[in-house]
Formats: structure tokens, sequence, C-alpha cells
């Protein structure tokens, strides 16, 4: 994986970084909403900033990088954040991930994600559950994405030093849809989750880890 990164010159430079570039780039769909709305904010938009305000400070963006993608053990895939955002809150470092959403799902359950599975899954599955605490089996009925992009986040706070990784839905649905999906996640881990809220637990490391859901300026899906 590359450690060279090139700056953006607006939301269009963020489609050539999807998997699908010419079929995820659509009017009032995820990826393209999320770009519009990261890019005029020139900063945190400000419902995530807003998100992060228990923290203690106002949360600065230090570096966002649309797509990064993240490796697992196991599995043939690394995890594609739709933003990851490296944040500064009241003296400390944050390492962010940011999952998109209009109204598309958070994909297969874990259940699903495991049928005829390959022992590279059941690995990645098992080291997934460790890294976040939680007890296996892992919840079958739980949306696998969430495992991964909350993983995600742990291990690139691991990698920049940072004191805690946060995950947030970042959702432009106006009825939140999907938003049990995203709650039963957070069960995992014995918090109740409500959208605008940040959550918090504590890491097997040690560090703090976030869950949050953000509700996202709707203009932002015309554009």
């Amino acid at each position: 994986m590359t450690r060279i990164y090139l700056p953006s010159v607006g939301p269009d430079s963020w489609q050539p970084l999807l998997a699908k570039p010419e079929l995820h780039w659509a009017t009032g769909y995820s990826a393209r909403t999320l770009a519009h709305s990261w890019e005029a904010a020139a900063g945190l938009p400000p419902e995530i900033a807003q998100l992060l305000e228990p923290l203690g400070g106002d949360a600065e963006l230090l570096l966002a990088l649309p797509e990064h993608k993240t490796p697992l053990p196991g599995g043939r895939r690394e995890s594609q954040s739709d933003v990851f955002a490296l944040l500064r809150v009241a003296g400390q470092l944050v390492a962010c991930t940011i999952e998109g959403k209009v109204d598309e799902p958070f994909g297969p359950t874990v259940e699903e994600w495991l049928v005829d599975a390959s022992s590279g899954k059941q690995e990645r599955l098992g080291y997934l559950a460790k890294l976040l605490g939680l007890s296996e089996p892992v919840a079958g009925d739980v949306r696998y994405q969430l495992f991964h992009r909350t993983a995600s986040a742990v291990v690139e706070a691991q990698r920049f030093g940072a004191s805690g990784a946060a995950m947030i839905v970042h959702s432009f649905s106006p009825d939140a849809r999907w938003f049990e999906d995203y709650a039963r996640f957070c069960a995992l881990f014995g918090l109740t989750a409500k959208a605008g809220q940040l959550l918090t637990a504590r890491l097997p490391d040690g560090k703090l880890l976030y869950l949050g859901w953000a509700g996202g300026d709707q203009r932002f899906r015309a554009m």
C-alpha cells in the first residue's frame, strides 16, 4: 500500500479513488455527497465538530484521506474508509474513520459474510473481535462493515500513536436509515446509541474508542 498521497483540488478529486468510480459517483449517493460536504467545510463539517465537543475542546482536522485503505489480517481486501481523519482534540490525537451514508445499507451481516467462509475470513473475524475486546463468537446479526471500519480506526490510532480511535457514521439520510444497525453494533460494547451523541468505550490496549452518528447537511445531496 502506498504511503504517498496527493492533495485534493476539490470534490472531483475523490472520484478516481473509488473502487468503481463511474458507478459510485452519482448525485444523491454517499460518495459524492460526502466529498462535497467535507470539501465545503475547510476543516471538519460542523456536525462532526459538534459531535466531538464532549472530548473537551474544538476538534482540529490535521489530515483527511478520502478512500483510505487499512490492511487487516486475513481476507483478501483492506478496509477502505470513506474518509480517514487525524484529529487533535484537547491536545490529544484521535484517529477517526468516517463511514458516509445516504440510503445505502451497511452491507452483509457477520452471519451472511461467513457463509462458506475461508480460513482467511475466520482469521480476520477473530482478529477484529480481539482488537475491539469483543467476546466470540461474534454476534451474527451485526453488520460486518461496522466491525472492520471500527477496527481500522484502532489500527490507525496505533500507527499514529493517537490516544483514541473513533468511528463515525456521517449520515445524510433525512430519516436516519439503518440507524438500528449502528445501534446494534454499539450494544456489543454495552452502549446505547443516540443520534448526535458521542459514545465511549475502553479498548483492550487501553485506548479510548469513540462511536458516533452525525446527521449531515441535506443540501449536499443535490450537488
